[in-house]
């Protein structure tokens, strides 16, 4: 716990790969590409998953598992798809291994070859809407409003803990309607549950909008996204919702008698966020000191920490301590009392500190006999001492604070890293050094591309509700009626 870790200043790549190990969130695998999530990491995922569950639920969605291998003729019936996750396909070829005969170890079966080879699932609408085909035939079977939670892989060349590997965990949702209406408001209103998740309990504040035409996800028809500003000033996409039209209901021939008696082609969305909010969460709030984790996403809120001479004192603090940790979980606080007498008090403080919980309360023989208690915020490193008496309700106000405190400290600096460009100078130098930029572009995919290729900036999203406003686009002096968002990103 002593190593200092490399600061954001220095080597904000380093830095954040420091954090993840550091705070045991994850680690390399002897798979290539691919992580190994740790306990204390993958207490975060549960957190998240569970809060996006209970609002899936809420809005009438159930789960369903649908398989992990897709045969290769399912992703070649939608064109667009097949093309936009090709170079990203695990290929599954043969079923059997056996011993070389030459005694050098394992090798393929070359006898036993697949009839059809299968793909990995990279994301399930094949797989998925082949099995609609089955469980639609009338109006009355609709709207069918699944979720799935998985795990998927997509075959990165260059990947970062979280960030981008080759295997992630994810959910993703499928849903079918009777009508376009029913699907636009079902995609819409997938990405406002992402948005208030991000807001709510990742304390992230994002922009919502549509991903340009070449952004869209392979298969849609209009892709809603949300986006976030991270520390180093790039962007991270942190979900998307996505309507499908009737492209994947007409490539899998999934039809529905209507009201009328009519034969008709089903409606489609599918939406997911993933693994990746973990490399979000590191990135908007964490500091030069390790992790800093919003209370509603923290594994545990609150640690305590005895400081103590002898088994005398540490029992007559463990009592005291235990009857502290009570009072807070009758108030639904998650609490975990560090009573090891492996590690010191300031080994302790250290890593709690690196694992970014938002509170620690330290007790020791003094403070018994003033009926204190030392409360330290990871937020903003403020220490301050407090009745014990009255504990457990500072401590519930101070975490609302702390999750509050973490939203406006990230929206602060989005805002202050947010920018328009009005020449085409101003933008690369905007680019350059970080953030958000509103721009005026032509529209043109062509001009997406050319800004990408001169400047590796992309267009984020436009987002929902821009004003409309006469301008021309920086780079080819063409007539723009709105500005859209760009920044370099993850």
């Amino acid at each position: 716990m002593a190593k200092k870790l490399t600061s954001r200043e220095q080597d904000y790549s380093q830095w954040y790969n420091e954090i993840v190990q550091g705070a045991d969130l994850a680690e390399n695998s002897g798979v290539r590409g691919c992580m190994v999530i740790k306990p204390y990491g993958y207490a975060i995922w549960e957190k998240m998953q569970a809060e996006l569950d209970r609002m899936f639920k809420a809005t009438g969605h159930v789960n369903a598992y649908f398989p992990l291998f897709i045969p290769k003729s399912y992703l070649s019936k939608e064109a667009a798809h097949v093309e936009g996750f090709a170079k990203e396909c695990a290929v599954v070829t043969h079923y059997r291994l056996k011993n070389a005969e030459d005694g050098s170890g394992v090798v393929v079966d070359p006898t036993a070859k697949l009839e059809e080879e299968l793909i990995v699932r990279p994301t399930s609408e094949t797989i998925i809407w082949d099995t609609y085909r089955k469980w639609i035939q009338s109006y009355r079977d609709l709207p069918i409003l699944v979720n799935q939670w998985a795990n998927v892989v997509r075959w990165e060349m260059r990947t970062r803990l979280f960030l981008r590997t080759a295997e992630f965990l994810w959910q993703e949702g499928h849903t079918a309607h009777a009508t376009k209406k029913e699907a636009v408001e079902e995609t819409e209103q997938m990405i406002n549950i992402y948005a208030e998740f991000a807001k709510n309990f990742m304390a992230m504040p994002v922009v919502q909008g549509l991903k340009s035409e070449s952004e869209r996800f392979a298969g849609a028809e209009e892709t809603y996204c949300i986006e976030a500003l991270m520390q180093d000033g790039k962007a991270l996409q942190a979900g998307t919702s996505h309507f499908l039209g009737q492209n994947f209901a007409k490539a899998f021939d999934v039809k529905f008698a209507t009201k009328e008696g009519k034969q008709e082609y089903v409606w489609a969305t599918s939406w997911g966020v993933s693994t990746r909010l973990m490399g979000a969460l590191i990135m908007t709030h964490s500091d030069d000191h390790g992790l800093v984790l919003p209370p509603k996403l923290a594994p545990f809120q609150v640690v305590i920490v005895p400081i103590y001479k002898g088994e005398e004192q540490l029992d007559a603090v463990s009592e005291v301590a235990n009857k502290v940790k009570k009072a807070l979980e009758a108030k639904r606080i998650s609490v975990k009392f560090d009573n090891r007498d492996t590690h010191k008090p300031g080994w302790k403080f250290a890593e709690y500190e690196l694992k970014g919980v938002p509170l620690r309360l330290a007790l020791g023989a003094r403070d018994l006999e003033n009926g204190t208690i030392e409360v330290a915020r990871r937020d903003t490193l403020e220490k301050e001492t407090y009745q014990i008496a009255d504990i457990e309700n500072k401590v519930e106000h101070l975490l609302e604070n702390i999750q509050d405190n973490l939203y406006n400290k990230a929206l602060t600096f989005r805002e202050e890293k947010t920018y328009k460009a009005d020449s085409k100078e101003e933008f690369i130098k905007l680019i350059e050094q970080g953030g958000f930029v509103y721009a005026h572009w032509d529209g043109t995919a062509e001009t997406e591309e050319l800004i990408k290729k001169e400047t590796k900036a992309t267009i984020r999203c436009i987002p929902l509700g821009v004003k409309m406003e006469d301008g021309v686009c920086l780079f080819t002096g063409k007539s723009s009626d709105k500005r859209v968002l760009f920044a370099k990103a993850y």
